[in-house]
């Protein structure tokens, strides 16, 4: 027969339960979320290679696995939606082991044979040559980046590769655009589907719609074994690193400007900038048509349906699937005419003429 526990005795007991219960509840939660952020970047990545025609039937893609948490969010997602897609496609990772001193060989290919996807590991030393050429202090990434994309090049025609994956996300994107506008005096970014250099292969670089924070956190929820890289790693004062946190300050406080950043990439107008090999400045003559495109400014038709730019996954800026976030909706009201008809009393000498139309601009919060 059980002795009957004193009331002092049932107090911690009862305690150890609630937390139990707590901790259990807690984990649940954390599924469920890790669950909804799996499903919005397969979404994201689906429509990214469906908007650029990335990935065709029969392909074999060549996905790059560097070690990293973008590579590794690339191949997860990439398996997920070879299971689910109407067409068929082959998967085969590869990784360069550049030779970099204390770089764990052996983590890669136990995990994708752990995962049961093909993979070939080449080996290449360029970490000396990077080292012999570049003074220390300086940048590699040049340089490394030359160096990986020619052996990469050779591997995918050696396995018949049609297409190369990259990990590189809308954040990169980002970042290269500034870099380029900054430093470069060019309004360049990195393409989601490019022909590579030596003219030969498909690259494409499929999670192009998502954020960067939106990575870090999956790869944590996966737990994928990150190597670290030894050579970028170290600089800290890359000015592609200052871009970063630019960006980074840029979400904090001003939520929705980097999507719409991003969203103005793919919605370029030439007529409105000075190059004159994407626009025949000097071919232009009035034709006496009005053009519906041209530019209004704030006539009445655009004020009355001005809105903020749409995200590519058509959801609007500054709401990251995640439920709505605090930004800025700019909204343009026109006003009634404003004749002397009100104000019979007035100056009728009034040195300035009145004014026919004006609007007044309402700044109000998104998710309120």
């Amino acid at each position: 027969m059980k002795t009957p526990l004193h009331r002092h005795e049932a107090i911690p007991v009862a305690a150890k339960a609630l937390d139990a219960t707590q901790e259990q509840r807690r984990k649940r939660r954390l599924a469920y979320e890790d669950r909804k952020l799996q499903k919005r970047l397969v979404r994201l990545t689906g429509q990214a290679i469906g908007d650029y025609a990335m990935i065709e039937p029969g392909d074999r893609v060549m996905v790059c696995l560097s070690g990293g948490k973008d590579s590794y969010a690339l191949l997860d997602i990439l398996r997920i939606l070879q299971a689910r897609a109407p067409l068929s496609f082959e998967l085969v990772a590869v990784n360069l082991d550049q030779k970099q001193p204390g770089f764990p060989a052996h983590v890669l290919p136990e995990y994708l044979r752990a995962q049961g996807v093909p993979f070939r590991i080449e080996t290449q030393d360029t970490y000396s040559i990077v080292r012999r050429l570049i003074p220390q202090g300086k940048t590699t990434c040049s340089l490394c980046s030359r160096l990986r994309r020619g052996v990469l090049y050779r591997v995918a025609s050696e396995l018949g590769a049609t297409k190369i994956a990259l990990g590189h996300h809308r954040d990169d994107i980002l970042g290269t655009f500034f870099l380029n506008l900054f430093y470069g005096g060019r309004i360049k970014a990195m393409a989601p589907k490019l022909i590579s250099d030596d003219g030969r292969h498909v690259v494409i670089r499929p999670l192009t719609y998502i954020a960067e924070p939106d990575l870090a956190r999956y790869a944590r929820s996966r737990c994928f074994p990150i190597i670290a890289c030894n050579l970028c790693g170290s600089q800290e004062n890359l000015k592609r690193k200052e871009i970063q946190q630019m960006i980074a300050q840029w979400q904090r406080r001003f939520p929705g400007r980097t999507q719409n950043v991003f969203n103005a990439l793919a919605r370029v107008t030439p007529s409105h900038l000075l190059d004159r090999s994407l626009f025949d400045f000097l071919g232009l003559h009035p034709t006496g048509i009005a053009d519906p495109e041209g530019d209004f400014a704030f006539d009445e038709e655009l004020a009355e349906s001005a809105s903020v730019l749409p995200h590519p996954s058509g959801r609007p800026p500054g709401v990251d699937g995640r439920g709505p976030r605090r930004g800025v909706a700019l909204t343009i009201t026109p006003l009634a005419e404003a004749k002397d008809e009100l104000a019979p009393q007035a100056n009728q000498a009034s040195a300035q003429p009145p004014r026919t139309r004006r609007a007044s601009v309402r700044i109000q919060p998104i998710g309120e």
